[in-house]
């Protein structure tokens, strides 16, 4: 990717927000990384100069490094002023676009980067917004040969990666995985900032308009390779895990299913359908997690209720959403572990009359979601965007991270930084 007439090779957007400041961190960390062979110039960008200066004194004091206020560029840009968000999109390579709700943020973005020809990386988790881009700029970008890579975050680089992973690790054709999110926490316990709560509430709250989207994109059914993956309940017991789960609301089945009809339409690969779901431990777990949901989705409905549910997260979250975010020693205390349970077929063996016989299980874990894991994926998938442009997508467009990243070195690099992939077991049945 041609870095050289632009000053900045990455530009962090909206890097004084909770998120945001995490992940100008993990860029500050990047840019001495011992085994980096070249200069990675960057910038913070944002409204307010002394918010992006004190987040730059903060990652300084953090790092030891107390010479990085003075090696990082600040540019000043509004999402309410296009002009601005033109000026800082001709400074960088890639935007690391952290502003959200993406809903309402995101799209004004996209716009100045495709028209200046500029890479774009956001971790939104809103299917919506990215189903939208899609529509929208997918032709756009590609005239312009630009990457529009959304849900490069938690949601969704683990799950959709972590397909991919699974397919590269069977002996044969995978055809379908489940996937299980378990989330770590110390003795402090979890805490998710309420930007996640306000992206869910209106995602929620919007759900005709996405409904409405789908149907009107007329595309054609994916193929159902084997036998057809089976939905568990909404409250189900994983023998595996020796524990309950519930289906997982966030973007991963969205983008999954959208890198392998990319897949399957463009590499004619086998398509493998997919299932997300979260495990919450006990019945008591469980019924505190019913109470939250009932309440969520019955506020949601009605603009009152999701006033209310916008103002009082702590409250209608049951402690897991707050105004003020985790604690350092929460962050610190928590991981996640993501296990994904494959069948499919060895090689030769028809899909169409026989049975799967192979079984895989494989793992994703890695540090807390949000606000260390999050940074880490975005970053990496910025940098594989600068380094491994002889692997993507030949045109430019608006991609999932598995669409845009299937051939390239993204998982090796995510290993190498803490987001481990590994196989737990492979058997043929």
């Amino acid at each position: 990717m041609a870095t050289e007439q632009r000053p900045f090779h990455l530009v962090v957007f909206g890097a004084s927000g909770f998120t945001g400041q995490f992940v100008a961190e993990e860029v500050a960390r990047e840019q001495v990384d011992p085994e980096r062979s070249s200069r990675l110039p960057w910038a913070v960008a944002g409204r307010s100069r002394e918010k992006l200066q004190r987040v730059l004194e903060r990652a300084a004091l953090k790092l030891g490094r107390p010479t990085l206020p003075s090696e990082v560029g600040i540019i000043i840009c509004d999402i309410t002023n296009p002009a601005s968000l033109d000026e800082m999109a001709k400074q960088a390579t890639v935007v690391l676009n952290c502003v959200g709700p993406y809903r309402f943020y995101g799209e004004p973005v996209v716009k100045a980067c495709i028209e200046n020809g500029t890479s774009c990386i956001d971790i939104s988790g809103e299917p919506q917004f990215l189903e939208l881009m899609y529509w929208k700029y997918h032709e756009k970008a590609a005239e312009k040969g630009v990457y529009i890579i959304g849900s490069s975050g938690f949601d969704s680089i683990p799950a959709d990666m972590g397909v991919l992973y699974t397919r590269s690790k069977m002996n044969g054709t995978l055809t379908a995985v489940e996937s299980f999110l378990t989330v770590h926490s110390g003795p402090e316990g979890l805490c998710i900032h309420d930007g996640t709560w306000k992206s869910a509430i209106y995602g929620f709250g919007d759900q005709c308009n996405l409904k409405k989207l789908r149907s009107g994109s007329r595309l054609k059914p994916i193929p159902i390779v084997g036998p057809k993956l089976k939905r568990r309940w909404q409250v189900s017991y994983c023998r595996e895990l020796s524990g309950y789960a519930i289906p997982f609301l966030g973007a991963d089945v969205s983008v999954v299913k959208r890198t392998q009809r990319y897949l399957h339409e463009n590499l004619e690969d086998s398509p493998v359908q997919y299932a997300a779901y979260v495990t919450v431990g006990g019945i008591t777990s469980v019924i505190k997690l019913m109470f939250a949901g009932l309440f969520f989705l019955f506020f949601v409905r009605f603009g009152i209720g999701r006033q209310l549910l916008i103002r009082f997260p702590w409250l209608f979250s049951f402690g897991y959403f707050s105004k003020q975010g985790p604690t350092q020693k929460q962050i610190d205390a928590s991981s996640f572990t993501m296990t994904f349970f494959g069948q499919g077929y060895s090689q030769g063996l028809a899909t169409d009359k026989n049975k799967p016989n192979i079984r895989i299980c494989t793992q994703v874990k890695g540090p807390e979601a949000g606000y260390v894991a999050t940074p880490i994926a975005m970053v990496q998938a910025a940098l594989t965007l600068l380094n491994d442009a002889s692997d993507l997508p030949k045109a430019g467009g608006v991609f999932t991270p598995g669409a845009a990243f299937s051939r390239t070195k993204l998982i090796d690099r995510l290993n190498h930084r803490g987001i481990e992939f590994s196989v737990i077991s492979s058997s043929e049945v």
